[in-house]
């Protein structure tokens, strides 16, 4: 026993480092098992006693600092002040493959008073062992940097020939393809149309702003999450929205390759694309970003206290068994501040307001024949768009050889820059206008389509509404209303301002008024013959509250071409009324 303790109190330490590239080769290949199995082998040669192991799965080049399993192998040496260790590597490319970041690890294992071995070189502290060890050293770097090369160059040829050799981005997977000679992008079954519904509804403006196509993402179970609470960083969605792959396009700008058709299917128009990044630009902070967004208040933000005209906000208040829900405005000097306004209250209006838009059923027949006839002028339209996208796209076709041209004729750095950024501007135009040109004239079938979608809106939106998520009330907000609702302190809403289609057809639906016939409207009037001047004629007489002048043919029994105006009823009946600035006429006495 004694024998044993002495022995191990006798025996040197020794730590062991091993090291791969990349995560992939720590998991599909053996590198760091076979790498530790050598240098156990190695200790128990040398009679080194083992006490730990440190993998690392990080590239070479860089920083020696920023290895997780560099740094942990430093810090257990520091916390082992004054214990002597022997660090063993499996080769001497896995201890540093770049000479300045070589030398500076050789100082600080000499600083803590830790020596190195190797399996396949060996360490000597003579003039002529450093110069070979730096040599070798300057070749890990030679071949690291040699390798770089070679993967980069072989990354940019196939990007130039439109393949995407990055990650995979959220929504497509990568397959392996026997036509292309290595791996090409599809659109994944399950996340591509989730991704496709988050880029169209924020180019659309069914989302308003990044924070809600966040909580689109956040609520569905198929999209990877950032956290394990299941949310998202703000910068995924930003990268998301920004990603031109999406739209079937790739481009390498850190590698000089402009933007160009991809091998892969888009999951959105370019033009879409164009438009998501316009909204980027346009629409940085918007109203609707707010984190403490609750389902149970949709109309908060919506609904603005007619006081001030401030959005009202809402809240659940304690009670003294259970918690209400409550809308009141928050804002400084109005006299409504803190009047809490019951949720039902204010929903039950709204809802009121909502059932209350349907059209009368008679309309749709005449909404569905003007929707013909738009659309028929539409197609008219877009038949003469097609001539003149053909125009501009030739257009820009010469502006860009005219560019190029000039590239060649001038010598001055600062112009050349300026014209390859106004022709990777007019190229990005000229990809528009080519997708417009395809998409002018719409397919058939399309008129049936948006005709039953837009009359589903217009007959119930209500319906749409109490059964939607809150992205689609949102949606039936904006399309409903072309402003928000004021909501007064005596418990009604002010006249809402409906948008367009509603305010057109809205009307008639809760009317009680009929057409006029076709026959003419006669007044009631004296029996008895009637002279007048022509200022009698020509002066203007109440009936029914407007101003009357009729025009009736000549004849022999009248004196001119107009009727005697009509008066007021009561002018002519048996009981005369009184009335304040206004003089009763008598009729005329006859021989």
């Amino acid at each position: 026993m004694k024998d044993e303790y002495k022995k191990s109190a006798t025996m040197a330490r020794a730590l062991i480092y091993c090291r791969v590239s990349s995560t992939k080769q720590r998991i599909a290949g053996g590198g760091l098992e076979s790498q530790e199995q050598r240098c156990r082998a190695y200790a128990d040669d040398k009679g080194y006693e083992v006490e730990a192991v440190f993998p690392d799965d990080v590239s070479g080049g860089g920083d020696f600092m920023k290895r997780p399993g560099m740094v942990a192998l430093l810090s257990y040496l520091d916390a082992q002040k004054g214990k002597p260790y022997v660090v063993i590597f499996d080769d001497l490319k896995r201890f540093a493959r770049d000479t300045e970041f070589h030398l500076k690890l050789r100082r600080e294992f000499t600083k803590r008073g830790a020596t190195i071995e190797c399996l396949n070189f060996r360490f000597e502290d003579t003039p002529e062992g450093k110069f070979i060890e730096t040599v070798i050293a300057a070749q890990g770097e030679l071949e690291r940097e040699q390798n770089r090369r070679q993967v980069v160059q072989k990354m940019k040829a196939r990007v130039e020939s439109g393949f995407w050799v990055f990650r995979a981005p959220v929504g497509y997977r990568y397959v392996s393809s026997a036509t292309s000679g290595g791996k090409v992008l599809v659109p994944d079954e399950v996340l591509a149309p989730v991704v496709r519904e988050a880029l169209e509804g924020f180019a659309s403006g069914h989302f308003a702003s990044q924070a809600e196509v966040q909580r689109f993402l956040e609520r569905n179970p198929h999209f990877p999450k950032d956290f394990k609470d299941g949310s998202l960083r703000a910068m995924t969605v930003t990268r998301l929205l920004k990603k031109v792959v999406y739209a079937g396009y790739v481009e390498a700008p850190k590698w000089g390759v402009s933007l160009r058709k991809g091998q892969h299917e888009g999951l959105i128009s370019f033009e879409t694309y164009q438009r998501i990044q316009d909204n980027l630009e346009g629409r940085k902070r918007a109203p609707a970003a707010r984190k403490d967004y609750n389902e149970d208040f949709p109309l908060r933000g919506f609904v603005l206290c007619d006081c001030c005209g401030k959005p009202m906000t809402a809240a659940w208040s304690k009670g003294c068994r259970r918690h209400y829900p409550y809308y009141f405005c928050i804002t400084r000097g109005c006299e409504a501040k803190s009047k809490s306004v019951p949720r039902a209250k204010i929903e039950d209006g709204f809802a009121e307001i909502l059932k209350s838009m349907q059209p009368a059923k008679g309309l749709f027949a005449l909404t569905k024949a003007m929707m013909r006839d738009a659309w028929d002028m539409r197609l008219a339209a877009a038949k003469s768009d097609k001539d003149a996208f053909k125009k501009q796209l030739g257009d820009v076709e010469r502006q860009i050889d005219s560019l190029l041209d000039r590239i060649v004729e001038t010598d001055k750095a600062s112009l050349v820059s300026a014209y390859e950024a106004k022709i990777e501007k007019l190229e990005r135009d000229k990809i528009v206008l080519a997708e417009r040109l395809e998409k002018t004239i719409p397919p058939k079938g399309r008129l049936e389509e948006c005709i039953e979608l837009a009359l589903k809106f217009l007959s119930s939106p209500w319906n749409i509404y109490k059964n939607g998520d809150h992205a689609m009330r949102q949606l039936v907000l904006r399309l409903a209303f072309s402003k928000p609702l004021r909501y007064c302190k005596n418990g009604v809403y002010r006249t809402p301002d409906f948008s367009f289609p509603f305010s057109s057809l809205g009307g008639f639906s809760g009317s009680k008024s009929e057409m006029v016939p076709q026959g003419r409207i006669e007044l009631p009037t004296s029996s008895l013959p009637m002279t007048r001047s022509t200022t009698e004629l020509l002066r203007p007489a109440f009936s029914r509250g407007r101003w009357i002048r009729r025009y009736c043919p000549m004849t022999q029994a009248q004196s001119g071409p107009y009727r005697a105006p009509a008066v007021e009823r009561q002018a002519w009946s048996g009981r005369p009324r009184k009335t304040t600035g206004q003089r009763r006429v008598k009729p005329a006495k006859t021989g």
